[in-house]
């Protein structure tokens, strides 16, 4: 056993083997939370209702639900702009439930590269 220093202290050790022990469980509680995020459904719209985006917690698109009269075969551009909003929304809702139920197992803690 290494001598206590001002970086250690008198239970370097101990406190070493909390820390792994907590960054453990930590990791538990991560995957806990991705697999329950993965059965979790966010849902979000474009033009009004017209578009509806549903995408799983871990970002995966369930569906998309386009109401016959958004549908123009001279206006491609506005369908694809309202999907593709209504992707991002549904994204930004996706990203915004995992960081909720990151922050209550990191307890606020802004890990980089975490999510």
């Amino acid at each position: 056993m290494g001598k206590p220093n001002k970086f250690t202290g008198g239970g370097g050790n101990q406190n070493k083997a909390a820390m792994m022990q907590r960054v453990q469980q930590m990791q538990e509680e991560m995957l806990n939370l991705q697999n329950e995020l993965s059965e979790k459904t966010v849902t979000a719209t474009a033009g009004g209702g017209a578009v509806t985006v549903t995408m799983k917690g871990n970002r995966d698109l369930v569906s998309v639900s386009l109401k016959p009269e958004i549908v123009d075969p001279d206006d491609i551009e506005m369908l694809e702009d309202l999907i593709v909003a209504a992707v991002n929304e549904a994204g930004a809702k996706a990203s915004e439930m995992m960081e909720s139920g990151m922050a209550g197992i990191t307890g606020g803690l802004n890990i980089p590269g975490l999510f």
